[in-house]
């Protein structure tokens, strides 16, 4: 399979989640050159590889007839500060969404908050969509991070390949539908301190799960 065949199956797929209303969300993979990214305002079930979009690392077209997505410039902010990102998936998942729009972020109230690569997964700072202020409000939430949620709009995650990238956006969308209950349910979490994170750590790095 292609990358670009790659990134419309994985962009349907998340579309079938509920991850993508109206058309949200996008995806995209580093190349040679800058980065692969889906187009703007294309439903993802009519996407085809022609309509996705290369982009320079400063968001010149490099080839592509689309539009780029309208958040390019937190694709490029990502690649640009983190090398080791292969590839980028932001969404606007239900449950994590809705968290972005409190403004808070998942503590370390389940092991498997480590596989965002810290203690939790913190909630960007606001800033409105498609701007270099919600791109840099990302990359602080991101620091020592591989996904964050961005402040009253919803979930992105990175990944040394596409498919981590993906199932780490899926997985911030579980961790956020449980946290989410359990306060419903009027439970206080019990957080995880800093000794059993480690050794969550610890156990990830050695099968893997951490890469």
């Amino acid at each position: 399979m292609t990358e670009a065949a790659a990134l419309i199956e994985a962009a349907r797929a998340l579309d079938a989640l509920g991850f993508m209303p109206s058309k949200s969300g996008n995806l995209s993979v580093r190349t040679a050159r800058g980065f692969l990214i889906t187009p703007a305002a294309l439903p993802y079930a009519e996407t085809v590889e022609a309509d996705l979009v290369e982009l320079d690392p400063a968001g010149r077209v490099l080839a592509g007839h689309r539009r780029p997505s309208s958040e390019w410039r937190l694709h490029a902010a990502i690649y640009a500060a983190r090398p080791e990102a292969g590839a980028v998936v932001h969404t606007h998942s239900p449950f994590a969404t809705a968290l972005s729009c409190a403004r808070q972020g998942l503590p370390p109230f389940h092991y498997m908050i480590a596989l965002g690569g810290g203690g939790d997964i913190r909630c960007s700072g606001y800033a409105t969509f498609g701007t270099e202020e919600l791109a840099q409000a990302c990359i602080a939430a991101l620091d020592g991070r591989k996904a964050a949620l961005l402040a009253n709009h919803g979930a992105v995650a990175f990944g040394r390949t596409l498919a981590g990238a993906r199932t780490l956006a899926t997985e911030v969308e579980n961790l956020a539908r449980q946290y989410l209950a359990l306060r419903a349910a009027g439970l206080a979490p019990v957080l995880l301190d800093t000794a059993e994170l480690e050794a969550v750590f610890a156990q990830f790095s050695g099968y893997g799960r951490l890469g």
